[in-house]
């Protein structure tokens, strides 16, 4: 039975022109009908415009694009389709969804779903992790141009530039009745696996969990970050003495002076966050979960 899918794909970003034709191609031999939306049109508002006529969203893109289709996928209910054609890549990471387009297409062919949570922050959908300090200031460097000409090399760039100009500021977190004010480099909220390119938010971190997974980097030089990277790419960084990391459906954290809040990569406001989460939120084509 033919399925009618919104293929939403960026044909100027690094490989956008090609893959949308591959992806075309791929489709097709699986018999699904492509609908194509205005392109004058937004992620958002093209799924708005075509929700009455499609069965699914396929979005080819990072987690950036990813995020901007969120909010309209959670109000109209249509399942999502990935083809991880980003720099990051960390959702379909986190889903085992593989880079190669056409085992991406199989798997939205073979029609298995999973219902995702979707972590918010100020009433903003992020699929991955939302954080305050470091990773936000390094958001807020990571130009599109770098992204397009280095790739995943983009973010180590960018980051050995940011490490040294790293200072602690003080936050006050608020989650479950507790208040806490600490100096910390970074605090992150994590609603899924992988975050930045492949680091983990929590080692047994899934994205159906029903639970945000927190962390806050509380330490004193930023040297000392270097020697937590290895930590944090295996998601064990919680076990550090100088790392705070804790469970929460819902928190606030506040700032002297307000602060980015990165969510899934792109700057989404400043400090004070507010975060929750909805519990399975999103249907998204997945293998199945082990």
């Amino acid at each position: 039975m033919s399925r009618r899918a919104l293929l939403l794909i960026n044909r100027q970003s690094r490989n956008g022109a090609r893959s949308f034709e591959m992806a075309i191609a791929a489709l097709g031999r699986h018999d699904i009908e492509i609908v194509y939306p205005d392109p004058s049109l937004t992620l958002s508002e093209a799924i708005y415009a075509c929700a009455d006529r499609i069965d699914l969203v396929i979005v080819g893109g990072g987690d950036g694009s990813l995020n901007t289709a969120a909010a309209a996928l959670m109000a109209t209910g249509l399942p999502l389709g990935i083809l991880p054609l980003g720099t990051a890549n960390d959702l379909a990471r986190t889903l085992a969804i593989p880079k190669d387009l056409n085992r991406a297409v199989a798997i939205i062919a073979a029609g298995n779903l999973r219902q995702l949570d979707v972590g918010m922050v100020n009433e903003r959908p992020f699929f991955n992790v939302a954080s305050i300090g470091f990773s936000a200031s390094l958001a807020k460097n990571l130009t599109a141009a770098s992204k397009k000409r280095w790739g995943v090399l983009g973010y180590a760039f960018a980051a050995l530039k940011l490490f040294r100009q790293s200072r602690p500021f003080t936050v006050q977190i608020d989650h479950h009745g507790q208040q806490e004010t600490v100096k910390t480099m970074q605090i992150s909220v994590g609603n899924g696996r992988f975050y930045g390119g492949g680091m983990t938010v929590e080692q047994s971190a899934t994205p159906d969990d029903g639970q945000l997974d927190v962390y806050s980097l509380e330490l004193d030089h930023w040297w000392e970050m270097l020697a937590l990277a290895p930590y944090l790419r295996r998601g064990t960084h919680g076990k550090w003495r100088k790392v705070r990391a804790f469970p929460a459906t819902a928190l606030t954290i506040t700032t002297r002076r307000p602060h980015a809040i990165n969510a899934d990569g792109e700057i989404v406001g400043t400090t004070p966050a507010q975060f929750s989460i909805r519990p399975q939120a999103i249907k998204v084509f997945a293998p199945p979960a082990k």
